[in-house]
């Protein structure tokens, strides 16, 4: 019997529907995927180059647990670069992708029975890390736009408080917060002395006028107070080569180290010089990338939008929609009654062979999660298929 933590543990959403999804594929299934939280352009030749190159070196051994010499220092440049945060490479901690960082974060500045304040929606995973550490998840919920609601977030602070998770830009809403939101939390936290765990790892995914503002960059003190996570999944295609990092404060930095070398060591030694070519030469290939999800994003917006009884934000950031089908929920098809999000993803998927996340994963549940993250004839495809689909329930 496996135990108490692990049996408590829900099963991440999105990872247990790229399974069915890939089995209803392997059947000869036609899915339309507007599930997948993964850019589908390739990663980019210089990168690859970069990685087949240390192989060649054979650079392939143990280094040291928070990444090699070169790479936490690329990390650094980076920061100061992009975010005016001026970090030294033994604040740098580089991980298995930004998902372990984010575990490290939650388990560094977590005791048992402390509380995480977690805006919602939300990304499927904040909510175990937090109950696999000991501590009490705290769902605070944002306002109708998706912005944060700084009043609801104070009234939900406790002498218990430990820390808060903010996802700028934001999955599943796409929003970003902010200047003005970023600096009330910098404020509460120093004012509270709590943690902020700033997921970052869509702050090149932006569009329009919007800019990402990183936290930690609005103070000394919230500096002190802040742990940035980021890595080079969705800004440079790297999705499976599984490379992350933290900045942190001095204390907390060697924490994160410390506990990463009972459990990964160092993050694979060959995929550490390919995320450096990343890093210092990517940013085209970042903006190309950026003004295709531009056409698909408005694109998407459109068509959500003109489904009849669906209502829908613009989103500003990341590459993802939550429009509300709530209006739905007690139609039925058939003998089918969409009664929630799950059943609405169930029946899109089964019945209409188009693939979203159920909204209720994140937290939200009167809407679902579309990504963008397909091409435009893709997308096309699978709303015209999701326009029949509510045609269909009465």
């Amino acid at each position: 019997m496996v135990s108490r933590m692990v049996g408590g543990i829900t099963p991440s959403a999105t990872c247990e529907l790229e399974g069915l999804i890939g089995s209803m594929k392997r059947k000869g299934i036609d899915v339309v995927a507007l599930n997948i939280g993964e850019p589908d352009f390739k990663t980019p030749e210089a990168i690859c180059t970069a990685c087949k190159d240390a192989l060649d070196a054979r650079k392939t051994t143990y280094v040291a647990t928070a990444g090699i010499p070169e790479l936490r220092q690329a990390i650094c440049h980076k920061l100061l670069r992009d975010n005016g945060l001026t970090y030294a490479s033994e604040q740098i901690c580089v991980s298995t992708g930004a998902k372990q960082a984010l575990f490290n974060a939650v388990m560094a500045v977590t005791n048992p029975g402390d509380e995480v304040i977690i805006p919602t929606p939300g990304w499927v995973s904040y909510v175990e890390m937090v109950k696999l550490v000991g501590g009490i998840p705290v769902c605070v919920p944002c306002k109708s736009d998706y912005q944060l609601d700084i009043n609801a977030i104070r009234t939900a602070v406790t002498e218990k408080t430990a820390a808060i998770i903010i996802n700028s830009p934001n999955n599943p809403t796409g929003a970003v917060y902010g200047p003005d939101s970023l600096q009330a939390i910098a404020d509460l936290a120093v004012e509270k002395d709590f943690y902020v765990i700033a997921d970052e790892i869509y702050e090149k995914l932006l569009y329009g006028d919007c800019r990402h503002v990183s936290i930690a960059s609005l103070s000394p003190e919230i500096y002190q107070r802040t742990i940035v996570i980021n890595g080079m999944s969705k800004a440079y295609r790297m999705t499976g080569w599984r490379i992350g990092y933290s900045a942190a404060p001095a204390d907390i930095a060697k924490g994160i180290s410390d506990l990463q070398g009972h459990i990964t060591s160092n993050s694979t030694t060959f995929v550490q010089w390919s995320a450096i070519e990343a890093l210092e030469n990517g940013e085209a290939g970042v903006q190309e990338m950026v003004a295709q999800f531009v056409q698909r994003r408005d694109y998407a917006y459109e068509r959500a939008v003109s489904l009849p009884h669906v209502t829908c934000n613009k989103p500003d950031g990341a590459f993802y929609l939550m429009p509300d089908v709530s209006w739905y929920y007690g139609k039925r098809s058939s003998d089918q009654v969409i009664c929630d999000s799950f059943a609405m993803s169930e029946y899109l998927l089964q019945n209409y062979h188009v693939a979203v996340v159920p909204g209720g994963a994140f937290m939200a549940p009167e809407a679902i999660r579309i990504a963008y993250t397909n091409s435009l004839s893709e997308i096309q495809r699978g709303f015209d298929r999701i326009e029949e689909a509510l045609y269909a329930l009465q």
